[in-house]
Parts: C-alpha cells; sequence; structure tokens
C-alpha cells in the first residue's frame, strides 16, 4: 500500500478503539495533508484546535485523565518543539510525579521539501533532540510505510506516551 493509504488504515485502527479521540490541526478541517489520513473517521472523534501547541499538549493529557485515548495531531514536527514544556516537563514525567503511565499518542510529521521547499522553519528533523528531551517516552521516526500501521498498533496497545514522527519517503508528502 502507499504511504497514505497505510496512514489511513492506521487511523482506522485506532478510531476503532471507542476510547480514541484525534485532537489538533487539519483534524476536522482540511488545511494540511494529515486531513486526508483522517477525513473518514467520524467527525465526533475528531476535534478541531486552534494553533496552541503547548495548551494541546496539556488537552492531550488531561483526556488522558479522563478515560480517553488521546491521539494530538501536530502537522509540523517545527511546531511541535513549542509544545516542550508541556511534553518534557509533563506527559515525559507524569509517572514519575503520579505513578499513572499516561497512554497518549502524540502524531506529527516532518515537513515535505518538495515540489516546493517551504524553507527549515517548516521542514526540520528534531526526533533526535525530542528522544534526549523525553527518555520515558517512545519516540519513533517512520521512515517506511510497511511500519506505519503496526507501529500504531503497537502504541495502541501499549500504555504510556507515544510521539510518532512521519517522515515520508523522498519527503514529498503521502503520495
Amino acid at each position: 500500500m502507499s504511504w497514505a493509504e497505510e496512514l489511513k488504515a492506521a487511523m482506522s485502527l485506532l478510531a476503532a478503539d471507542p476510547r480514541v479521540l484525534f485532537i489538533g490541526q487539519s483534524v476536522a478541517f482540511p488545511g494540511h495533508l494529515l486531513y486526508s489520513t483522517l477525513h473518514h473517521i467520524p467527525p465526533s472523534r475528531r476535534l478541531e484546535l486552534p494553533v496552541m501547541e503547548d495548551t494541546q499538549a496539556g488537552i492531550a493529557l488531561g483526556l488522558f485523565l479522563a478515560g480517553f485515548i488521546p491521539v494530538s495531531v501536530y502537522p509540523r514536527l517545527d511546531f511541535l518543539i513549542i509544545a516542550c514544556n508541556q511534553l518534557v516537563n509533563h506527559l515525559d514525567k507524569w509517572e514519575e510525579m503520579s505513578g499513572v503511565r499516561p497512554h497518549v499518542i502524540i502524531r506529527s510529521m516532518v515537513g515535505s521539501i518538495t515540489p516546493l521547499n517551504p524553507g527549515p522553519q517548516h521542514s526540520q528533523d528534531h526526533t533526535e533532540a525530542l528522544r534526549l528531551l523525553m527518555p520515558n517516552t517512545r519516540v519513533v521516526k517512520l521512515t517506511r510505510p510497511e511500519d506505519v500501521v503496526p507501529t500504531y498498533r503497537e502504541a495502541l496497545a501499549s500504555p504510556g506516551p507515544w510521539v510518532i514522527i512521519e517522515a515520508p519517503p523522498k519527503r514529498r508528502g503521502y503520495d
């Protein structure tokens, strides 16, 4: 299957669990190609948020505490770093502080550089930095379509915080 088909299948797999709720930008309305991997999910399972990265990460943790498994979508990895306060100081350390392992899935992607290069502020790969900052969180970078569904399946089945970074081959998006 193509990268996009694998992602649609993975999102359907997640959505089959009634505890999963998708939140973030371009989850309920078009605006980024991530939307094309979610538009088939029922609208009641998708919560569109304004651009407020740090607050979005806090909302994801709160949704977990309310019994959900949030899939918090950040269209660009470059902007996920704005949420580092919540991710590094709260989500990653939650189990140490409370004894409870938060089941939160963060979904982001390394921005495409073709056919139009948007510049370094939209196409950087911060995977290694996140791994260093978040030792209690599984940080996974997807680079092969065949790894997409198994990774998201494992994230759903394995409690704990996950950051899944999609880095499509050739960095051309989801074609």
